[in-house]
């Protein structure tokens, strides 16, 4: 490679085209094809395990590059923003980037939302566009729109390197690795990095030798986050805190810490957990089960309870919660003089409520270990057994309601989710951001075993739902894990995502299960006051959108095996009959079958027995 220099630098020239057949064509070809083969091979030094790739023409030498490594799992999808909620979905479930590759245009503008998604999740991925070489741009050429800061103010890094030329050789690999570096490890935390690559005809290039890497395979730039510390003023202000109160309050959502540590260090320092079920504590097992409250929302809708367990120390780990219930709750009590402490490793300012009284850049792990260390010997007498008691009364209250809906036959929405979370087939549900994880927040219970649970809470969309479920099912294949995974969505949301459904080639690495809410349409819209306050059609026309297509047909033309549950019973022999094809390993779809209206009507109902139940324990002597 090193020996054209001179042929090179012709290349290089100003408004020169290769005809694709010219040994200086010939040339420019292999030079791209080995830039974009050492990219490949030091993403793969760098722990990328993964590549999704869209067909496209001007991303041949990267694609062709991607599939000719031979280590990296790929996956060929049709549609772009399709493909990178995949390659979004196996970075939310490996904490690794996989590269997205696509062509030129409006290609790239496809992945747009998921770039945002990716980039408020603090999700690692690699987006490489494809792009026409600058002498084709601004004079008409097809495929061509301006691709550089396409995704501005959504990224931790982005590089259009120009046309590869041998001259920058020695760049090539620490390119590469800060790529991955900054997808993984940026100063802003994990997310989005974006390489735009203009690329000349020819694109089907033989590549060369490749520049000589790292030794013993290591990456061109090791590059290590460090440890989010505590800064001793933070720790100290955090101790005087802890000291002087009596009503403290732990709050966990996703990435608060890991679980079985969070768990025990709220049973250490005897604080409730309200725990959210992406924060990994509703899996019981450990000395933390007994400080684990699953039943917030239904708890603190009871006015009552909802003013007797006031907290004065509120500590808040990890993202929110979907329930606007505790977030209300959570406003009020600082309103009323609790402080609020705020825990973001990354200094992100996750407050909308504007509360936070202080706010500590530092891992929760961290933070946990502090509390700990400076806690008194537990919470004051009571504090923690009220939480207790509120928490086994609800969780009694509803499964007696739940075991009333079963023998009534009904299927309600709450129960589908409830029955996901508490099938011991399912490993890891990816859950949409509308009702079904409301329903598996409020209603699935703690139990030993309990899944992992992920979901698009960045900016809290439906889009890319089913896509992003396949990208979690192939990272636990790659990593060799057997938990099944299911996608538990609501019939939009399938809609939405439905070319998630096609593929390419060979099938999928790892199969999904699919368990479908098709109540009719956009069923959060019945629990929101448009559903009184407008007119019946026009709320339908707007806001319920009725599809006229069948979920069940639509899945069932793509290939996909379908059962249907249209009651309790259903719903039982319809999760296990798709547990047991995912054991083995084919991907299967469960449609249920809901009412919206009557879904409301449930959730009214299973809300006023947990209030009773309240009622009845707090008149008890």
């Amino acid at each position: 490679m090193v020996r054209s220099r001179g042929r090179a630098r012709a290349v290089a020239g100003a408004g020169w085209r290769g005809t694709g057949s010219s040994p200086v064509a010939k040339l420019v070809g292999s030079v791209q094809a080995t830039f974009c083969a050492a990219l490949v091979d030091e993403w793969w030094r760098c722990g990328v395990r993964h590549a999704v790739i869209c067909p496209g023409s001007r991303s041949t030498p990267m694609a062709l590059a991607l599939a000719a490594d031979g280590r990296l799992r790929l996956q060929v999808r049709l549609d772009e923003r399709s493909a990178a909620f995949v390659a979004l979905g196996i970075g939310l479930e490996s904490g690794r980037p996989a590269v997205l590759c696509t062509t030129s245009g409006t290609a790239a503008a496809e992945v747009h939302a998921a770039v945002v998604e990716a980039h408020q999740a603090r999700v690692p991925l690699i987006v490489v566009t494809a792009d026409r070489p600058p002498e084709l741009h601004g004079v008409g050429a097809p495929q061509t729109i301006d691709q550089r800061g396409l995704f501005a103010g959504a990224l931790r890094y982005e590089c259009d390197p120009g046309v590869p030329t041998i001259e920058l050789v020695r760049t090539w690999r620490s390119l590469g690795a800060r790529l991955a570096a900054e997808a993984v490890a940026g100063p802003s935390g994990p997310g989005p990095v974006h390489l735009n690559l203009p690329l000349r005809d020819p694109l089907d290039g033989e590549p060369g030798a490749l520049p000589a890497g790292r030794p013993n395979g290591r990456p061109w730039h090791e590059v290590h986050p460090g440890r989010h510390v505590l800064e001793p003023a933070g720790a100290g202000r955090l101790a005087e805190l802890v000291r002087a109160a009596r009503r403290p309050l732990l709050i966990a959502g996703a990435r608060s810490g890991r679980p079985g540590h969070l768990s025990r260090a709220a049973a250490s320092l005897g604080w409730p957990l309200l725990a959210d079920p992406r924060s990994g504590a509703r899996s019981l097992g450990g000395n933390g089960d007994p400080v684990v409250v699953a039943a917030a929302d239904a708890i603190l809708r009871h006015r009552p309870s909802a003013e007797r367990l006031c907290p004065d120390l509120v500590v808040v780990l990890g993202e929110a919660s979907a329930s606007k219930v505790v977030g209300g709750w959570l406003d009020g009590a600082a309103g009323a003089g609790a402080t609020t402490v705020l825990v973001d490793p990354f200094g992100e300012w996750r407050d909308p409520g504007r509360k936070a009284d202080l706010v500590l850049r530092a891992g929760p792990d961290e933070v946990l270990d502090a509390l700990c260390a400076c806690a008194p010997n537990g919470a004051p007498a009571g504090w923690l057994d009220a939480w207790r008691r509120a928490e086994a009364v609800a969780q009694s209250a509803l499964g007696a309601a739940f075991e009333e809906l079963r023998a009534s036959g009904e299927l309600t929405e709450p129960a589908i989710a409830r029955g996901v979370a508490r099938h011991p087939g399912v490993g890891t549900v990816v859950v949409a951001s509308s009702m079904p994880i409301r329903d598996l927040e409020w209603f699935s219970e703690p139990r030993a075993g309990y899944p992992a649970v992920v979901a698009n809470r960045g900016a809290n969309g439906i889009d890319g739902v089913v896509s992003t479920a396949c990208g979690v099912a192939a990272s636990v294949a790659g990593a060799g894990r057997e938990a099944a995974v299911v996608g538990l969505v609501g019939d939009l949301a399938f809609l939405h995502d439905l070319s998630a459904l096609v593929e390419l080639g060979a099938p999928a690495a790892r199969p999904l299960g699919l368990v479908v809410v098709d109540n009719g349409g956009g069923g959060i819209f019945s629990y929101l006051p448009q559903a009184t306050s407008v007119d019946r059609d026009r709320f339908e026309l707007l806001f319920g959108t009725p599809p006229a297509s069948s979920v069940a047909d639509l899945a069932g033309g793509a290939g996909w095996e379908v059962t249907e549950a249209r009651d309790a019973e259903g719903l039982e022999r319809g999760l296990d009959h798709l547990a047991g094809q995912l054991a083995g390993d084919r991907a299967a779809a469960l449609v249920c079958h809901t009412d919206r209206q009557r879904s409301v009507e449930v959730h009214e109902a299973l809300h006023a027995a947990v209030a009773a139940a309240l009622d009845g324990e707090l008149r008890a002597p």
